[in-house]
């Protein structure tokens, strides 16, 4: 099995080892590889996007040939997740501010993204949020973080805050708002990886 993290910017490292946790507590053996060329995507069997500056990773990914490469995991079923910025360029569509900035959007998931749904970095906050695949709440790490203001028929809410989607799931495709990987509670990680083995 191969695991990739994009790894253009953002919390690749701590995806790395969040995911080292949970194949070691789960008894599973896995490569994971850092991704910031084309021509790795297609080897892999699950895919993680970081979180990071949305814009700038979606100007590399098409830069480096990367994102035609995620659209044919995506159409093959293999597991990919998205954590932040990893959500918005998941989404089909965006706010305005994705449309001033240009953002490149994947389109993996039937849903529309408010870019900074929650502020900016000094609005950042922690809360606990209950996920239907855990038996007790998470403590979710949210920093300038989006949210998703529509999702098609298709997609499964996991989690919201008031009106805003925090958390989703349509088929093979993981969206989350917060930063699983900035805690050691691999429960995210866990589900991601129950989709792969």
């Amino acid at each position: 099995m191969l695991i990739g993290v994009i790894a253009i910017q953002g919390d690749v490292s701590e995806h790395v080892e969040s995911l080292e946790r949970a194949l070691a507590e789960r008894g599973e053996e896995a490569e994971i590889v850092t991704i910031k060329h084309k021509g790795t995507v297609p080897e892999c069997d699950a895919l993680i996007f970081p979180g990071g500056e949305s814009t700038t990773l979606g100007k590399l990914l098409i830069r480096e040939g990367i994102g035609d490469e995620i659209q044919e995991m995506k159409n093959a079923g293999k597991p990919i997740m998205g954590t932040c910025a990893g959500m918005i360029l998941i989404s089909k569509s965006g706010d305005e501010q994705v449309a001033k900035t240009h953002q490149h959007l994947l389109g993996l998931m039937d849903t529309t993204v408010n870019r900074n749904a929650f502020g900016r970095q000094r609005d950042s906050f922690e809360m606990e949020l209950d996920l239907p695949f855990l038996d007790s709440p998470y403590n979710a790490v949210f920093i300038r973080a989006p949210g998703i203001v529509d999702a098609g028929a298709d997609v499964k809410v996991l989690a919201r805050i008031d009106d805003m989607i925090v958390a989703a799931e349509q088929s093979n495709v993981l969206a989350f708002a917060f930063h699983p990987e900035l805690t050691l509670d691999t429960r995210v990680h866990q589900y991601f990886l129950d989709k792969l083995f």
